[in-house]
C-alpha cells in the first residue's frame, strides 16, 4: 500500500488533478459549477507542471460547449488523449460529439460536475439531470460520492478508457461535491503513471489520422451496412464493466481500499437498501453507522453505464426484502426515473425478482438531503413512488420527515457563517479549513451556500472538524459556533436557533452596548437566555478601516 500526502481541496481540484497528469490535451469553456477545473488546468499549463508524459498538457479555450467537444474529437481522431470539462446545457452542446466519440472508440473523458437541466426556470445548481440526458450516448458514466472518492476513482474514467476503448463520463456533483472543501489523500503522478497500459495507448495511436498510415473516419453508411456495424460496437462495452474491475483492482492494491463498481455498506443481513449514486451516499453511510443495530444497506453505484446487472446483483445482500431506488431527477412522463427502471430489469429472472422494489426522488437543484429524510426512507414501506425533502401539497408524493435528527459523530465541531457576498466571508472561511486540514491531524470539510445573484447576495459557509471521519453531505442544521456578519440578517434570519444549547453565536455590528437590547428581536434574546448561548460583539468595521482591510471585515 501506498503513501500519499494529504492535502485539502475540493473535488474540482481533485478530478482536474487527475486529469491534467492522463491528459495531453484539453479543450476548455466555462459553465457554472465546472469552470475551476478548467481554470486550473490552465494554470498548470501556464506554470509548465507536466503530466505523466512528462509534458504540460496543451489547453485550447473554445467559443462554446460544442466547440470543445469538437476539440477533443478532433484530438483523439489525430491520436491524443484529450479532456474536458462541462455542466448541464454545456454537456447538452456536447452531446452529437459524445455520440461521434464512442461510436469511433474513442478513448476521450468528460469530467461533468452534475448540474440541474433548465426546465420551468434556469438553475445553477446540482442533479443528475444532464448525466441521465447523456445515458443512449454510448459513453461510459462513472460517479463519484465525495472529494475523496473523486481523487481516487477518477483514474478509472482514463485507463478504462484507453483500455476499453470507450469514452467515459466522469461525474459528481455539482457543487456538493465540486466545491466543497475536504482534507483528503493526493496521488502523486509516478503511482498515475505506474497504472497505465501503455500498450493499449500504443494501438490507440496507430489506429489515428496520420499522413503514414491510411484509415477512414467520418464516413456515411446506408441501410444495407449501417445496423451491422452498430451492432459490432456490442462486445467493447460487454467487456467494459471486467476492465473497470480489474483498474478497480489496481486501485485497491495501491490504496488498501475495496472500491467495486457497486460498493455495499451496511448490515450483511441486511431487509432494507438503498440504491443511489452520489453525494447523498455519504450521508447514508453517516446514517448507517450511527444507527449500527438496523438492518439497513447500501448500494453506492460507480459504474451507471454499462450497467452491469451481474455485479449489481453480486453486490446486494441475499436477506434484502425492500428496495429503494434514489434519483437525483424527474424525467416527466416516463414510469419510473432511469436509475429504478434499470434495477427493475437487473432484478428480472433472479432471485430478488418478487422483492418490493420502491422509487424515490430527492435533491433537483441541490435540495438538501438531511439524514432525517434517509431515516425517513428506511422507515417507508407503503409509498411506491415519492419525493423527499420537500412538503408536496400539489401531488402528494412526499414522505414526512424529522428536521432535528443528527447522526455526525460527536467530536466534529460544527461552525456557520453568515455573511454577504463580496465582504470576504467564503474567502476567509475557505483559508480557515484550509489552514485546519493542512496543518493539524484533524479532518476538516468546508461547504459554500450562495444564491446565484453571488456578489451582495446571501453567503453561508459551513465548516466541521474534528477527529472523526466526515461524511456530511449536507448543511448544518445545528452549529457549536455561529457567526452573523452582517447585522440586518436578525431581523431576516432565525440564525441564533441553529446554535446548540451553550454554543457560542459571534455578531458583528456597530451599535452601542447600551442599545442593543432594544435592537435585538426578542425572540433572539429568549433563545439566547432559554439555551445558554455565550454572545459576543465585534465592530470589525471599525478594525477593518483602521488595519487597512476595509470592507473585507471577515478577515
Amino acid at each position: 500500500m501506498i503513501s500519499r500526502p494529504t492535502k485539502t481541496m475540493d473535488g474540482n481540484q481533485a478530478a482536474a488533478h487527475v486529469a491534467y497528469a492522463y491528459s495531453e490535451a484539453a479543450a476548455i469553456y466555462p459553465i457554472t459549477p465546472s469552470s475551476p477545473m478548467a481554470e486550473l488546468i490552465d494554470e498548470w499549463r501556464g506554470n509548465d507542471r507536466k503530466n505523466i508524459f512528462d509534458n504540460p498538457v496543451l489547453v485550447s479555450e473554445m467559443q462554446s460547449e460544442a466547440g470543445a467537444a469538437g476539440a477533443v474529437h478532433g484530438a483523439l481522431i489525430a491520436g491524443t488523449l484529450a479532456t474536458t470539462f462541462t455542466a448541464s446545457q454545456g454537456l447538452l452542446l456536447m452531446i452529437p460529439n459524445i455520440y461521434r466519440i464512442a461510436g469511433e472508440l474513442l478513448p476521450g473523458v468528460f469530467h461533468v460536475a452534475a448540474r440541474t437541466i433548465a426546465t420551468h426556470a434556469l438553475s445553477i445548481f446540482g442533479d443528475h439531470s444532464d448525466i441521465y440526458a447523456c445515458r443512449q450516448t454510448g459513453a461510459a458514466i462513472w460517479a463519484e460520492g465525495s472529494v475523496q472518492e473523486v481523487m481516487d476513482l477518477s483514474p478509472v474514467a482514463h485507463l478504462a478508457a484507453i483500455k476499453g476503448r470507450i469514452p467515459f463520463i466522469n461525474f459528481f456533483d455539482g457543487f456538493r461535491t465540486s466545491h466543497e472543501l475536504q482534507k483528503i489523500a493526493v496521488w502523486e503522478n509516478d503511482d498515475l503513471k505506474d497504472m497505465v497500459d501503455f500498450n493499449a495507448i500504443a494501438e490507440f495511436r496507430a489506429q489515428s489520422l496520420h499522413p503514414h498510415h491510411g484509415i477512414i473516419r467520418g464516413s456515411a453508411q446506408n441501410p444495407d451496412i449501417f445496423f451491422q456495424a452498430r451492432e459490432a460496437s456490442n462486445p467493447y462495452y460487454e467487456a467494459l464493466p471486467d476492465i473497470v474491475e480489474s483498474t478497480l483492482a489496481q486501485i485497491n492494491r495501491k490504496l488498501g481500499t475495496s472500491y467495486g463498481l457497486f460498493d455495499y455498506h451496511g448490515a450483511p443481513d441486511a431487509t432494507t437498501v438503498i440504491i443511489a449514486m452520489g453525494s447523498v451516499c455519504e450521508t447514508i453511510r453517516e446514517y448507517l453507522e450511527a444507527f449500527p443495530s438496523e438492518k439497513y444497506g447500501l448500494i453506492n453505484v460507480h459504474l451507471y453505464r454499462p450497467f452491469s446487472a451481474k455485479h449489481l446483483l453480486a453486490a446486494l445482500p441475499p436477506t434484502v426484502k425492500q428496495i429503494t431506488v434514489l434519483s437525483r431527477t424527474k424525467e416527466p412522463g416516463s414510469i419510473g426515473e432511469p436509475l429504478y427502471l434499470d434495477v427493475l430489469a437487473a432484478l428480472q429472472g433472479t432471485p430478488f425478482q418478487g422483492i418490493k422494489l420502491l422509487s424515490g426522488r430527492y435533491g433537483l437543484s441541490s435540495k438538501d438531503t438531511t439524514p432525517g429524510q434517509i431515516h425517513a426512507i428506511y422507515h417507508n414501506t407503503e409509498q411506491n413512488f415519492f419525493t423527499i425533502g420537500i412538503e408536496d401539497d400539489v401531488t402528494h408524493l412526499s414522505l414526512p420527515f424529522d428536521k432535528k435528527l443528527a447522526t455526525t459523530p460527536p467530536d466534529i465541531i460544527s461552525c456557520k457563517f453568515w455573511g454577504l457576498g463580496g465582504d470576504g466571508t467564503i474567502s476567509s472561511t475557505k483559508n480557515s479549513i484550509k489552514i485546519i486540514g493542512n496543518n493539524t491531524d484533524m479532518t476538516a470539510q468546508g461547504y459554500f451556500e450562495y444564491d446565484s445573484k453571488k456578489s451582495r447576495g446571501l453567503t453561508i459557509s459551513h465548516l466541521r472538524f474534528g477527529k472523526s471521519p466526515i461524511r456530511s453531505t449536507y448543511l448544518i442544521g445545528q452549529a457549536d459556533f455561529v457567526a452573523c456578519h452582517n447585522p440586518v440578517y436578525l431581523h431576516k434570519y432565525e440564525m441564533v436557533q441553529e446554535v446548540k444549547d451553550g454554543g457560542t453565536f459571534l455578531l458583528n455590528c456597530t451599535i452601542k452596548e447600551s442599545e442593543l437590547e432594544h435592537y435585538f428581536p426578542d425572540t433572539f434574546k429568549a433563545y439566547v437566555a432559554e439555551h445558554g448561548i455565550r454572545l459576543y460583539l465585534i465592530d470589525a468595521m471599525r478594525i477593518g478601516k483602521e488595519t487597512g482591510l476595509n470592507g473585507k471585515i471577515s478577515t
